[in-house]
């Protein structure tokens, strides 16, 4: 990444922080563009994600639960808080030298996994819980590169599905071309949900 790790998630964390924030209890139980999971399925994985980063940035070893519980007393103000470590873990430069231990990948691919998480999972819980998410242009623009050289291997595993067809317009803000073509590599579709 052209743009230090920590700067750019310090640029996407609050937009995240923001819808999280924005949500309220009696819309956990919500369906999400990730099929599998609902509110608050989504919720406790970017809750997991934004932890275990915090340590893959040290290069420690994480678990990875199941099925996490991050949603008890306070979770909106813990995850802000913890939104801020991670920005944190990153902020050392040696942070990006080398390979995760634990993940078997490039550290700058690791930062960049967690940026990728906290924006498009940020998409997903506003358009989720009818919000209104405006990602930061610096992080979208960073993670074209990062979702091309990961996607072939994503949709083997079944971590991204296969883009759908959309439809481009040149008259569309390059804000929101550069997010379309994001959402869809990833294997989402902008306009969920689909009306039938």
């Amino acid at each position: 990444m052209s743009t230090q790790t920590s700067e750019l998630l310090a640029a996407a964390a609050p937009r995240t922080v923001d819808v999280v924030r924005g949500i309220s209890d009696d819309q956990l139980d919500l369906p999400t563009p990730c099929s599998d999971y609902l509110v608050r399925d989504l919720l406790n994985h970017l809750f997991q994600v934004v932890v275990n980063f915090q340590d893959l940035a040290d290069k420690r070893q994480v678990e990875w639960i199941e099925k996490p519980d991050h949603l008890g007393d306070g979770w909106r103000d813990r995850f802000e808080g913890e939104t801020g470590r991670l920005i944190a873990a990153w902020s050392d430069p040696s942070t990006l030298e080398g390979v995760s231990p634990g993940m078997g990948m490039p550290q700058t691919v690791i930062g960049g996994m967690a940026l990728l998480d906290l924006t498009v999972h940020g998409w997903d819980l506003a358009v989720a819980t009818g919000q209104p998410y405006h990602p930061a242009p610096e992080a979208v623009a960073e993670l074209h590169a990062l979702v091309e050289q990961l996607g072939p291997t994503a949709r083997k595993m079944g971590v991204f599905a296969d883009p759908p067809p959309t439809p481009t317009s040149t008259s569309t803000p390059d804000q929101t071309r550069n997010l379309t073509h994001l959402l869809t590599q990833t294997g989402r579709t902008p306009t969920w949900p689909q009306t039938p």
